[in-house]
């Protein structure tokens, strides 16, 4: 837009605006485009745009099963580099350590200034950057943020993995703005948008949905130390577990749909009472397709309709995320871009 464009959309006056521009644009922030193709009087007018080549953002997904996932992103989250550190075993201040030497990593693969760093990680993040309770990492009260800004000097954002693939989703993907994607990796989670608002929760903790019990026939131990948690049936490492043992089963290909048709269900006797309470449009789901797609969605939508007042059309929607091997890497971007920029 040109400067006088930007006056009468924002309300301001021109010289404020030119004021404004003048120090996004030493900030390096904007970027003029030269002469606007509209023909009127006077002097052509000069197009101003967001540096979105010029500047680039470091995100990080942490929730994956096996792997720490870094990259480097355009301002309209364009992956331009990727990183990653495989892990096996490692907990508690052992994945601390692979975290900063990925961010470290990444940093180097930049080839422009940097505006951020954004963090997608499992557990409960609190509103200063700080992970509560990570149980599959072994992390407690691990000030993530602090850490990453003292070693890079550069602002740094951390939210759940689920809150930031749905805000990815969101911006991205077409979300609706009633809407909760569950994400499954290493664990289980959920990110809501109500009304088009990221939902918190008084404890941070809105969609932490892997570790409510499901059901009360009991299950297996969970890592919380609770019997049957929806992460003990729907995470990826319980998926492949139960896939494994009906490979060896005498009918495998039965006893894998079975495993798949019980880990959807699961899951949607957990979605069921928050898709009522909150009247949802659209439930998005996150992971392996391999994994996701096909006897596991359709479980999902089969028992939500048993267990869900009838309405024409159908009450939601239930499909995959797009660009799901990605969709925390974009969300971590759209973090970093409101928190810097304001744009949503």
């Amino acid at each position: 837009m040109s400067r006088a464009d930007l006056s009468r959309a924002l309300g301001l006056t021109r010289v404020t605006v030119s004021d404004l521009v003048a120090e996004l644009l030493e900030r390096s922030h904007v970027v003029e485009l030269g002469q606007s193709e509209k023909v009127r009087p006077g002097k052509p007018a000069i197009l101003v745009d967001v540096n979105r080549r010029g500047l680039q953002i470091i995100g990080l997904d942490l929730a994956e099963n096996s792997v720490l996932r870094g990259a480097v992103l355009d301002l309209d989250g364009n992956i331009l580099h990727r990183t990653e550190i495989v892990t096996s075993h490692e907990k508690g201040e052992e994945v601390t350590q692979l975290v900063l030497d990925l961010v470290r990593k990444t940093i180097d693969a930049a080839t422009a200034p940097l505006l951020g760093i954004g963090v997608g990680t499992p557990g409960i993040v609190d509103g200063d950057g700080q992970v509560l309770t990570a149980p599959n990492l072994e992390w407690s009260n691990v000030p993530l943020r602090e850490l990453l800004e003292s070693m890079t000097g550069l602002p740094t954002l951390v939210s759940n993995d689920a809150d930031a693939a749905v805000l990815a989703e969101y911006t991205f993907g077409g979300g609706a703005d009633d809407i909760i994607l569950v994400k499954v990796g290493r664990g289980v989670g959920s990110g809501l948008m109500v009304n088009g608002q990221r939902a918190r929760g008084v404890h941070s903790a809105a969609g932490e949905i892997g570790h409510v019990v499901v059901g009360t026939d009991g299950g297996s131990d969970c890592t919380c130390g609770k019997k049957g948690c929806l992460e003990t049936w729907l995470s990826v490492p319980s998926l492949e577990r139960g896939l494994a043992a009906a490979a060896s089963s005498p009918a495998p290909d039965a006893a894998a749909d079975q495993v798949l048709q019980t880990a959807g269900e699961r899951l949607a006797v957990a979605l069921a009472p928050i898709i009522g309470a909150l009247d949802l449009a659209e439930v998005v789901l996150s992971g392996p397709t391999h994994l996701l797609d096909g006897s596991l969605r359709s479980s999902v939508e089969k028992t939500l309709t048993a267990r869900m007042l009838p309405q024409r059309p159908p009450r939601i929607a239930i499909r995959l995320a797009q660009e799901p091997q990605d969709v925390v890497l974009r969300g971590t971007a759209v973090m970093v871009l409101w928190n810097q920029l304001g744009v949503a």
